[in-house]
């Protein structure tokens, strides 16, 4: 890794430490040392440290004189507001979709959640991949580039707890259950009903989010690392 120009090695650093956050390998209130990261790693403490300065100015991480860093606590006020702002977003998008005469893009949603219970993926990440995928092209297909922007900024703010949620089989089935739902009710151009179960779908990840206590970020931190291991394996 260390032969690398300093920017795409400061790049490749910034990213393995946001996806060990975002796995649940750092946990909030996590500490480490610069020292201890370069070693793992195996890089030079400059481009770690661009790294480093560049998830604290995002709000991933804080540094302490002489304390090193730590992966900031978990924020619910700013995540409870990141949500409200996520559903008014998406019922926008359903709306506009369901209003529109033309035929709607989305034959790529339809082939992914429009499946049996055999057919669904059970992998946790995967599933939060497909979930984001979901809201993301939902809000694209309403054809509001900025609006895509601002939400695409929105998505990667909650990614970090969002993905708690498809630890939870129940929560998994009802996810599957509730896009295939939501796609049949858009398509039928039901615009009502649709908003109504967009937002009482987006409500109890919300909720969910509520109930994070430091036992399951433990618990999630298993989950994630077995989940790993296993993937390595095949």
């Amino acid at each position: 890794m260390s032969q690398q120009p300093a920017n795409a090695l400061a790049e490749q650093v910034y990213l393995r430490i946001k996806d060990e956050i975002f796995d649940f390998h750092l946990l909030p209130s996590d500490r480490f040392t610069e020292t201890a990261l370069a070693e793992r790693y195996g890089v030079s403490r400059t481009p770690l440290r661009d790294a480093l300065y560049r998830l604290k100015r995002e709000g991933y991480l804080e540094v302490g004189f002489r304390s090193g860093w730590s992966v900031c606590p978990f924020d619910f006020v700013r995540f409870d507001e990141l949500y409200d702002l996520r559903i008014l977003i998406e019922i926008n998008a359903v709306e506009r979709l369901c209003q529109r005469e033309a035929d709607l893009p989305l034959a790529a949603l339809k082939k992914t959640w429009l499946v049996t219970a055999a057919e669904r993926e059970t992998e946790p990440r995967r599933i939060a991949e497909l979930d984001e995928s979901f809201h993301c092209a939902l809000v694209e297909a309403a054809g509001n580039r900025e609006v895509s922007r601002v939400h695409a900024e929105l998505t990667e703010k909650i990614r970090i707890i969002r993905r708690l949620d498809f630890l939870k089989e129940q929560r998994v089935d009802a996810t599957y259950d509730e896009h295939a739902k939501l796609l049949r009710l858009i398509l039928r151009r039901k615009s009502t009903e649709a908003s109504i179960l967009l937002r009482s779908h987006i409500t109890q990840s919300k909720n969910e989010v509520r109930k994070i206590t430091l036992h399951m970020l433990h618990e999630a931190r298993a989950t994630m690392q077995r989940v790993s291991t296993k993937t390595r394996a095949r």
